[in-house]
């Protein structure tokens, strides 16, 4: 049945990746590639529209997913599914936490758990970094794709304003823009 199935999924995706949404990413790409939910273009424009949208970013993939596969239910299951792990351990955390805080082992875990994020983390925006500057592969011909260079200059533009410290939601809004404009003068250029 696919609502357990998508409930499943994503409740096991929210018990075992630790440092939020991006962190995430790996495994929802696997999953719901090796469930053949989506396929990685699919994945990856929404990643870009979950991004721009209120709420958090797991929640909103999940529930797109969830849609996409299972209908209003199948947001449902996918939703709750990836949210209850989280709201288990923080129950057990807070109730637990300020007693075990000191201990060398607790420390110890999260000293592991922080370098394990950061590399789930970096391998999703490589592997959705590709998907987004070389869609159809890393390839000399590359070169000569404008979008390959409209990419870029959002990219590199939207880095430059983060060292800015502007704000993200203004990043988000001066992308979107500058991928539309980009959008209608490379469809005016081919």
């Amino acid at each position: 049945m696919i609502y357990l199935e998508l409930l499943w999924t994503f409740f096991k995706i929210g018990a075992f990746t630790f440092g939020g949404g991006y962190a995430m990413l790996p495994l929802i790409q696997e999953e719901v590639i090796a469930h053949d939910w989506l396929d990685i273009k699919s994945l990856v424009d929404f990643i870009a529209v979950s991004e721009s949208t209120p709420g958090p970013f797991a929640v909103n993939i999940a529930t797109y997913v969830g849609a996409e596969v299972g209908g209003i239910l199948g947001a449902f299951c996918a939703t709750f599914g990836v949210v209850l792990p989280s709201f288990i351990i923080i129950l057990i955390v807070a109730k637990c936490f300020a007693k075990f805080s000191n201990s060398k082992m607790v420390k110890g875990c999260m000293a592991g758990l922080k370098p394990a994020v950061v590399g789930l983390i970096g391998a999703a925006m490589i592997s959705i970094g590709g998907t987004v500057f070389a869609p159809a592969g890393i390839h000399t011909a590359i070169l000569s794709d404008v979008s390959f260079y409209a990419a870029l200059v959002i990219f590199l533009f939207s880095v430059f304003l983060v060292f800015r410290k502007v704000h993200p939601i203004l990043i988000i809004c001066i992308s979107a823009v500058l991928g539309i404009l980009f959008g209608y003068m490379i469809d005016y250029l081919i």
